[in-house]
């Protein structure tokens, strides 16, 4: 009776010490995003001053504007993602710690979620390039939305094309069921940790990178379109009816886009 009374002891406590780790990683995560909300909302604020016709089109092709440029889309994929990927996190985190009472040690949360911004940092890359070309051509209001409405067309029409695309509705399979995908492609050691956490990233930039492209025509300093897409990835992520809702999206993307051409 003393050996279950202490076994049941040891249950509740390490519950209890489980609870506790959830918390802490799920506070560093809010802390994290209210971070980098509060810088969008500052650059943003900055940048509204300027959006008019006649002022001159922001450069970013010294290196100091190109990092300045970088460090907005860097910190804009961390305040849009680490939602839909949080759930896939603690999961890893709750993971670490049952392992790790078994006599197991797992890498921290951390280098999984390193691999993960890992990726979306090579894509603010990208989208950082994209944005100097599109500049350069004129293309981009200074509020960094697009003037031109073919260009705005043609990204919402492939946007909803993507979505019904069977590549999509692979990469949304494995970001809805991350239970499933560690089973699946679980790798040991810190090596491990940090490609699985890219692994889920490629999933995760399969599922949303046209998306984010968006930006260009709503405006990539517009907050309540950056929050709305934010939580567009997340309720396809997370949802039940995910699926659906992506295509559901795609549809009216692909009508949005047809609409702009008519205007």
């Amino acid at each position: 009776m003393e050996r279950l009374a202490h076994s049941g002891a040891l249950d509740a406590a390490l519950e209890s010490t489980l609870r506790h780790d959830r918390r802490v990683i799920a506070v560093s995560l809010l802390l994290v995003l209210a971070a980098a909300w509060v810088y969008l909302w500052r650059a943003a604020a900055a940048m509204s001053g300027i959006d008019m016709p006649d002022m001159p089109m922001p450069q970013a092709l010294g290196p100091g504007a190109f990092a300045q440029t970088l460090a907005m889309w860097l910190v804009m994929m961390v305040g849009m993602m680490l939602p839909g990927a949080a759930p896939t996190i603690l999961l890893y985190a709750a993971m670490v710690r049952k392992n790790g009472e078994r006599g197991t040690v797992l890498p921290r949360a951390w280098i999984f979620t390193s691999g993960y911004l890992a990726v979306w940092a090579a894509f603010s890359v990208l989208a950082t390039l994209l944005q100097v070309v599109l500049d350069q051509a004129a293309l981009l209001t200074p509020m960094l939305r697009s003037v031109h409405q073919d260009l705005s067309a043609a990204i919402l029409v492939a946007a909803g094309i993507y979505q019904w695309l069977p590549i999509k509705q692979v990469c949304l399979r494995n970001c809805r069921s991350p239970l499933q995908w560690f089973v699946a492609r679980w790798r040991p050691g810190a090596a491990g940790a940090f490609r699985m956490g890219a692994e889920n990233g490629y999933y995760c930039l399969g599922c949303c990178w046209l998306l984010m492209l968006l930006l260009f025509v709503a405006g990539v300093m517009n907050l309540l379109w950056v929050a709305l897409i934010s939580a567009f990835v997340f309720a396809e992520k997370l949802v039940p009816a995910g699926r659906f809702t992506a295509r559901f999206a795609g549809l009216a993307l692909i009508l949005s886009g047809g609409a702009v051409l008519l205007v």
